[in-house]
């Protein structure tokens, strides 16, 4: 039994709790402008709930990313639960970015810790294998809607097949009559790309992504 749901937190956004599985990686889906405390709403595909970074985590953005917010759609994040993030003196754990996509190498950014020290925080480029794709795709597939599921299994097909051809071609004259052909041989619900059940294994294959 998956106990993920069941400790997901009563919010209208992604917590440090959210993370206690293990960190995560999203994709970007729409930015957006929030309140005075939390001013920042970010969209992300794989997840229903927006991600609201504090001020750190935007000041990390913006020095790898650039202040243009609207450049980050599509782009990638890994977070993590960092529990010695600390509020009003108390280790309260908080949500940490660890990799970005869209960034060549290292950064290192100094970030105010307390009042009047700063420490650096460093930030890996983000590179990602098929394997790893299909694993946070898997993850996802737990708890996605219908629809979500259909681009899923897309993204997949794509992943996994990348020679595959856009549109599919067009049908050749069959060798054997249709009336010759058993009604079982065809199943209009097979999807061998990704089944329903999402216990069984995703077909992965080494290599780069798209």
């Amino acid at each position: 039994m998956d106990l993920t749901d069941s400790i997901a937190p009563t919010s209208d956004q992604l917590d440090a709790v959210d993370l206690l599985g293990g960190p995560r990686t999203f994709t970007i889906d729409a930015i957006g402008a929030g309140n005075a405390e939390q001013p920042v709403n970010i969209k992300l595909v794989e997840f229903p709930r927006v991600w609201r970074p504090g001020k750190s985590m935007r000041r990390v953005l913006v020095a790898c990313w650039g202040a243009d917010g609207s450049k980050y759609v599509g782009r990638r994040v890994r977070l993590y639960c960092d529990p010695d993030v600390k509020f009003g003196g108390q280790a309260v754990g908080g949500t940490r970015i660890s990799h970005l996509s869209h960034i060549d190498k290292k950064r290192q950014v100094p970030l105010l810790v307390t009042r009047g020290k700063s420490a650096i925080f460093v930030v890996q480029p983000l590179v990602e294998t098929v394997e790893d794709r299909v694993a946070e795709y898997k993850l996802e597939w737990r708890t996605a809607t219908p629809e979500r599921r259909k681009v899923i299994k897309a993204e997949v097909a794509a992943l996994t097949n990348p020679e595959a051809p856009s549109t599919p071609p067009v049908a050749e004259e069959p060798e054997t009559k249709p009336e010759e052909l058993e009604a079982e041989d065809f199943d209009a619900d097979d999807d061998p790309t990704l089944p329903d059940d999402p216990d069984l294994a995703l077909p992965a294959q080494e290599g780069a992504t798209r």
